[in-house]
């Protein structure tokens, strides 16, 4: 802490994560691919704020997502950032593309789709396999491979070669862009490391390791919730053979930077508007114990906090994500079924923290006044903030309806509350 008394960026979001009330809210935007921002909407907010010069980079390809710049991160008072940033950070990384609403943006050197006659976009693995198609118009790419679409395989032996077929490991976002590269858990620390050293903000890496999406990503979800109650024998080989991958995975990721980022962030989309996609049993039965798993190696081999990203109402399944060992949840999905935000507060606000869950993109953020927003969003900052275990994010990515003024009256509500 600074002889002033206020906080380091890192300081801030710690003391949260400890449920300690920091010198104010702590901001994320951009450090995770469901923590952002849209390219459209970021290249309409740029325009609006006069930010001259710079770039608008497509890190995420599947969503369109923007890397923040600097600028915008010291101007919003963001705490948290990607190492992934640090990657792809020379020009000739990036090429200019035009999206189909007419902004100028980059793609990065190694993402080149297929426009088709219709006006679609295809993207392709290295062997020819079509894995992904954005609609004419659309602002997001679609899976369009599933590898186990007909049936669950006798063996796992080719399952990494399958996974790459799956848009989101496909055309994976920074720095899992370079993770085919002879020397990536080298350069993931000596990056990390730098970023480090050159600011004070807490740090983030996004390591995924989803199970259930894996689930519905290899067998399409409507097989899969199929699986899970009439051949959960084939659901827990499968597991066990992703559990594999994802602790090898998990134990590079600890040597690498588990003594430098702050946060691991996975990822496993458990809820839907009305409720969680399967039981509470079901979950205890089949994802809880390697959730825990999960958990308990990166506490055991890191000082890195366990975040969880879930969409949808999961209010059901909240005590077990608890007991798995999951100590951050995001997006905070206020809009859905049962995630009232003072019940959130009340029952679970002393073990978790709501990384999220400070602005409705889906219907108020996008959809009101500035007047509004500011109201809105003092009105959550009022029930999540107090007492720490809180960090201020929308739910979920700010999408292309966004109008910028109204982005801009999301953070000055925060000023004004932290002032």
């Amino acid at each position: 802490m600074s002889p002033s008394g206020a906080m380091t960026s890192r300081e801030r979001v710690l003391a949260a994560i400890r449920h300690q009330a920091p010198d104010r809210v702590p901001v994320d935007l951009g450090a995770t691919p469901s923590s952002g921002i849209s390219a459209i909407a970021y290249h309409n907010l740029k325009q609006h704020l006069g930010m001259q010069g710079g770039h608008t980079r497509v890190y995420d390809v599947v969503q369109e997502l923007a890397q923040p710049e600097d600028e915008l991160i010291t101007r919003f008072g963001v705490d948290v950032l990607d190492i992934g940033r640090r990657f792809d950070v020379r020009d000739e990384d990036w090429y200019d593309i035009q999206l189909p609403n007419g902004p100028l943006v980059q793609y990065p050197a190694w993402f080149h789709p297929v426009q088709q006659p219709d006006g679609a976009w295809d993207a392709y693995d290295a062997d020819g396999t079509h894995i992904a198609r954005r609609p004419a118009g659309a602002t997001f790419y679609d899976q369009t491979c599933f590898p186990y679409l007909d049936g669950f395989p006798a063996d796992y032996r080719d399952l990494p070669r399958q996974m790459k077929k799956i848009h989101w490991s496909g055309l994976a976002h920074s720095p899992w862009d370079h993770a085919g590269d002879a020397d990536f858990w080298q350069q993931l620390r000596a990056q990390a490391l730098a970023l480090r050293a050159s600011t004070d903000k807490a740090l983030m890496i996004v390591a995924g390791c989803n199970l259930f999406e894996w689930g519905t990503f290899l067998r399409r979800l409507d097989n899969f919730l199929t699986d899970l109650l009439l051949e959960p024998d084939e659901v827990e080989r499968l597991l066990d053979a992703l559990m594999a991958q994802h602790l090898a995975t998990l134990e590079r990721v600890c040597e690498a930077v588990g003594d430098v980022a702050d946060i691991i962030r996975f990822g496993d989309d458990l809820g839907t508007n009305q409720g969680p996609f399967m039981s509470p049993d079901t979950y205890r039965r089949l994802f809880k114990p390697r959730h825990t798993l999960l958990c308990d190696y990166v506490k055991r081999h890191s000082q890195m906090h366990t975040f969880l990203h879930s969409c949808g109402s999961i209010y059901k399944l909240l005590p077990d994500l608890i007991e798995a060992g999951f100590e951050i949840i995001n997006p905070v999905q206020i809009n859905s079924r049962d995630m009232d935000p003072q019940r959130l507060k009340r029952e679970f606000g002393r073990e978790l923290t709501f990384w999220g869950g400070g602005a409705d993109t889906r219907s108020v953020l996008n959809l009101g006044t500035p007047a509004e927003v500011k109201a809105h969003v003092t009105g959550l900052l009022e029930i999540f903030a107090p007492g720490g275990g809180y960090v201020f994010n929308t739910v979920h990515n700010i999408l292309p309806d966004v109008p910028p003024q109204n982005i801009v009256a999301m953070y000055e509500a925060i000023a004004d509350f932290n002032s």
